[in-house]
């Protein structure tokens, strides 16, 4: 059975209060290294037959996500 993975995150120009309470905390643990951290939702689609990246695609920005402030990228798998 297919697996299609699609993340959903916040568009950049979209306060994250997560990502940035989570950068805090990796800065006050030691971490300065990272720069930034923005929070999303991951979701993992078990598929029958051949996925049809249209209407993967219409769910994911339908149902999973609101397209006005949050992005999604699809991953279908490879041959």
């Amino acid at each position: 059975m297919p697996v299609v993975v699609v993340d959903v995150v916040l568009k950049p120009e979209i306060s994250d209060p997560q990502g940035q309470a989570v950068l805090g905390a990796l800065g006050r643990l030691g971490h300065a290294g990272v720069r930034s951290v923005r929070q999303g939702k991951h979701f993992v689609l078990d598929v029958e037959g051949e996925p049809d990246e249209a209407e993967l695609r219409q769910i994911a920005e339908t149902l999973l996500a609101n397209p006005v402030i949050e992005d999604v990228e699809l991953h279908l798998p490879t041959d």
